[in-house]
C-alpha cells in the first residue's frame, strides 16, 4: 500500500505547521513507562535527594507536551501518611515519542536513571492506545 502525499502550498505551510503543533490531538505515539525503585536501603535517600531537579526537569517535559502524565507509586500505607512518611516503590509516566527508542533516551536522561532511583534491570517502556474521550458509561 502507498500513502499519498500531503502537496502544502509554500505559502500555507507556516500556518500549517504552526496549526500541527500547537494542536491538542497530536498523532505521535504514545508510552507507558514503568520504572520502579531500587529496594536497597539507600534507595528513598537518592530519591529523595534529586526529587527538586527530577521535578523541575518534569515541568519542563510537560509544558514542551512530551509528558502526558507521571507519579510515583506509593505503598497503601502511604495515602494517609504525612509527606515526610510516604513510601515509594517507582514511577509511572505516559510520553508521546517518535519511537520507543526516543522515549527511552528521554528516560535515561533522567536524574532518577542516572543516580540509581530507578531499577534500569526492571525498566519497562510499552506503546499503549488510550481510550480517553470515551463518553460515560451509562448506569
Amino acid at each position: 500500500m502507498t500513502r499519498a502525499l500531503k502537496i502544502i502550498p509554500q505559502r500555507s505551510a507556516y500556518s500549517y505547521i504552526h496549526k500541527r503543533k500547537m494542536s491538542s490531538t497530536s498523532s505521535l505515539p504514545k508510552f507507558v513507562v514503568w520504572a520502579p525503585d531500587y529496594t536497597d536501603e539507600g534507595a528513598l535517600g537518592r530519591r529523595l535527594a534529586v526529587r527538586p531537579a527530577h521535578l523541575e526537569n518534569i515541568k519542563k517535559q510537560i509544558s514542551q507536551g512530551v509528558l502526558q502524565v507521571g507519579g510515583a507509586f506509593m505503598t497503601p500505607e502511604s495515602v494517609d501518611a504525612a509527606a515526610a512518611d510516604r513510601k515509594f516503590r517507582g514511577s509511572c509516566m505516559i510520553y508521546e515519542g517518535e519511537s520507543i527508542d526516543a522515549v527511552r533516551q528521554l528516560v535515561e536522561e533522567d536524574l532518577y536513571y542516572k543516580t540509581d532511583v530507578w531499577d534500569k534491570e526492571k525498566l519497562v517502556i510499552l506503546p499503549i492506545a488510550l481510550a480517553t474521550g470515551l463518553p460515560p458509561v451509562p448506569s
